[in-house]
């Protein structure tokens, strides 16, 4: 096992508060260090996340793989009776030819884009870059490039920011604020494209459908939602949809024996909505709506509310029924939430799979105003 450990902060004084204190940034780790009462941190929130190991990176040459590269953010899948570990950064589809096996089918943490043909020079995407690429785009927003005014750095809005437009940045590199002309999000991502010359491709509906019951897959399935890839360079267009991973074994290094994308899955005669599941999953990947995301039903007709748009990541208060103006249930302690009814029908899917499906955590932390 590798002994490489975390680099110690390095906070140092980024300016004045509102209140007129001072604000401590850790130029190490690119975050806050002000502590309770705007005193200095003895260390930032990121402190504690672990250093991406060299297993956990990939430098990957673009031309020596002409059948195909496809990069996409991972996250974990929105249900999952399997005892695999979490997916979490950058999935890589890697073919060396067209049509054949892939020879590259994992997750990295950071991966090193380059074409040998013109120069060395490589681009790096993160796993921060690549969740919230796919959060951003899950919910509709383009992303664009933004560099610090100050220190050059280029930007990553997170979280709350991912899904929020705006024109004042917190660089994290400095820790300084600077403002962008334009109100957008920013993600370096969106340069990866053109410094390679491979443009994004639209996703192209699938047809497939999938019919399973459980029982069958002793092994478990994941259930994901399609996302936009960060990079596809195959002939062929990514598909849409809903992509299931189907184990008939609980051998962590078998493969599926299902692992596709279908317009429409059916297990154990209950349906599941596409758009359902790809809200679901990225609206696990924002903190700070974390545990705010619940199945809603009117206590008089049954409404099950979907929130769509901006409501989706948007916490808000239910009172009464659009449809026959009941009241609605709100489970627990939070009265601001957001509905989304998938979150019953993988309650009804857990009653008949082979275990517990797990809960992951992706251990992202809160950006918020």
């Amino acid at each position: 096992m590798s002994t490489l450990s975390n680099p110690k902060c390095k906070i140092v004084a980024v300016g004045k508060r509102r209140d007129g204190g001072t604000r401590y940034w850790c130029l190490t780790h690119g975050d806050n260090a002000t502590a309770k009462y705007g005193k200095r941190a003895k260390k930032c929130r990121y402190a504690g996340v672990p250093p991406v190991l060299p297993s956990q990176a990939l430098r990957l040459d673009l031309d020596h793989y002409p059948g195909g590269v496809a990069l996409w953010g991972a996250v974990p899948p929105v249900y999952d009776t399997t005892t695999l570990p979490i997916d979490k950064g950058i999935h890589v589809h890697v073919r060396r030819t067209i049509g054949e096996t892939k020879v590259i089918d994992d997750t990295y943490r950071r991966v090193n884009i380059l074409r040998s043909s013109q120069g060395e020079e490589s681009f790096s995407v993160s796993e921060l870059d690549a969740i919230y690429f796919m959060v951003s785009s899950i919910f509709g927003f383009d992303i664009k490039y933004i560099a610090c005014t100050r220190c050059n750095h280029a930007h990553l809005d997170r979280d709350w920011f991912s899904v929020h437009p705006h024109q004042s940045h917190l660089c994290a590199a400095c820790g300084r604020t600077f403002r962008d002309h334009e109100t957008a999000v920013g993600n370096p991502i969106s340069q990866v494209a053109t410094l390679i010359d491979a443009a994004r491709k639209k996703p192209q509906r699938t047809r497939k459908v999938c019919r399973l019951r459980q029982t069958e897959y002793p092994g478990g399935i994941r259930i994901w939602g399609s996302n936009p890839a960060i990079l596809w360079t195959a002939g062929n267009a990514p598909e849409d949809g809903i992509h299931i991973h189907a184990y008939k074994t609980d051998d962590v290094c078998s493969a599926p024996v299902v692992d596709d994308t279908f317009s429409q899955v059916i297990i154990d005669n209950l349906e599941l909505d596409e758009l359902e599941v790809r809200t679901l999953m990225a609206q696990r990947a924002l903190p700070h709506i974390a545990d705010r995301v619940a199945h809603l039903s009117c206590c008089k007709c049954g409404f099950e509310p979907f929130d769509e748009g901006v409501n989706a990541f948007s916490p808000r208060v239910r009172s009464e029924c659009p449809r026959c103006q009941g009241r609605f249930s709100t489970p627990g302690r939070l009265r601001k939430l957001i509905a989304n009814p998938l979150l019953k029908r993988l309650d009804l899917l857990a009653t008949s799979a082979p275990r517990r499906p797990q809960m992951h955590d992706l251990g992202l932390i809160p950006e918020v105003l």
